[in-house]
């Protein structure tokens, strides 16, 4: 009876890594840049959309699988190979999943108002609470799980029958995934950075370190489950993308200002501006419950007061979030400093669990297939030359 508890508990934890790590993705910037990149290339973003999910397969299964074989959280991992490069990682990712959590919250205010029409502030707030209250419960960790299983369930089922009803080309996606007419290499890139930077690609593995499935025995499970997140992200993409390419076919023109609500709206009238409004609610605070876990996740090493506090620290971590956007609003600006200082992260991050997939002393008996050192590589060099070329476009 027991053995079957723990069996199920696992299973429930793998599935919620799994979602906490694509929901965490599907945030409200994950929508707004698949409805741009369709109405700018139309059917050849297919091609886009194929070549940046293998791409971040390459940066999830090496991330995980290392976290998994070493039973250690990223920035321990990362203190292993170099003294101090985990500190650096921890404050990083902290701070900008900080930042990256205020247009979170405002993308829940903005969602609800869509949804039920009430004040974007009085939205942002509604929802900082929910998520704050799911960390208090008595089961946390099984609480978030369910939750991103849920929301992440309702954006799939929401998108597909909007997709659906756009009736899209789906014969012209196909083929132009295979045979694109030009394949755009930063729109690619940009896609891999929001899909895997910052965060995300951890909040997955950690919540397996915290689950207790680690170990070499545990890696054809938590590369399982790292797939699944994968493809859980991509099938969001898929959708959204073939929806807004049949809105775009039957003549449909996207507000510039809000080109994600454009393709519901456009479909489905003014119900899909309500049905948008779940969506985009639904993204963006399951996207505050995985920046918030995952940003303190990096913080737990560095003081055991953090590690015993943890879940307070969570709670004040989306309290000051929300209190800054209630102050200034949504900081345009400053997510576009966070994003650039986010695109370092896993360049950074897959060199480091890339050497210690070669350390004994870490990984134990883990052996590091050949195939995945070489995806993992060429994404953080590709990683590394658009982070490059975007700071020096700022200069």
């Amino acid at each position: 009876m027991k053995k079957n508890s723990r069996s199920l508990a696992q299973t429930s934890a793998l599935a919620g890594a799994a979602f906490l790590m694509a929901t965490s993705a599907i945030g409200p910037g994950f929508l707004t840049q698949t409805a741009v990149f369709t109405q700018k290339l139309g059917a050849d973003f297919a091609v886009v959309i194929a070549l940046s999910t293998l791409l971040d397969i390459a940066a999830q299964l090496t991330i995980w699988r290392v976290i998994a074989a070493s039973r250690r959280r990223a920035q321990d991992v990362a203190n292993s190979v170099a003294q101090g490069s985990g500190v650096v990682l921890a404050i990083v990712v902290a701070v900008g999943g900080f930042i990256f959590n205020i247009g979170n919250v405002a993308g829940a205010g903005l969602g609800m108002m869509s949804m039920a029409g009430i004040s974007v502030e009085v939205g942002a707030v509604a929802s900082a609470t929910l998520a704050a209250a799911l960390f208090l419960m008595p089961e946390a960790g099984k609480a978030m799980d369910r939750f991103a299983q849920v929301m992440g369930a309702v954006m799939i089922l929401l998108m597909l029958y909007v997709a659906i009803i756009a009736k899209p080309p789906l014969w012209a996606a196909l083929t132009h995934a295979v045979l694109p007419e030009q394949v755009d290499v930063l729109a690619t890139l940009t896609l891999v950075g929001g899909t895997v930077g910052g965060y995300i690609t951890f909040a997955g593995g950690h919540r397996l370190v915290d689950a207790g499935i680690t170990g070499v025995e545990a890696i054809p499970r938590v590369t399982a489950s790292a797939s699944a997140g994968i493809i859980v992200t991509a099938c969001m993409r898929v959708l959204l993308f073939v929806a807004a390419l049949g809105v775009l076919g039957m003549g449909g023109r996207f507000d510039a200002a809000n080109p994600a609500a454009s393709v519901f709206t456009l479909a489905l009238g003014e119900v899909g501006t309500r049905l948008f409004g779940v969506v985009m609610w639904s993204a963006a605070i399951t996207s505050i419950v995985g920046s918030a876990y995952t940003s303190v996740s990096f913080l737990r090493s560095l003081s055991p007061k953090i590690e015993k506090n943890q879940t307070y620290i969570i709670v004040g971590f989306i309290v000051a979030s929300t209190s800054i956007f209630l102050l200034v609003g949504k900081p345009v600006q400053v997510l576009v400093f966070a994003g650039l200082a986010n695109s370092f992260v896993i360049p950074f991050a897959l060199v480091l669990m890339l050497v210690a997939a070669y350390k004994p002393g870490i990984v134990g008996a883990y052996r590091q297939p050949l195939w995945l050192t070489l995806a993992g590589s060429f994404v953080a060099m590709l990683l590394l030359g658009m982070s490059i070329y975007a700071l020096l476009g700022r200069s």
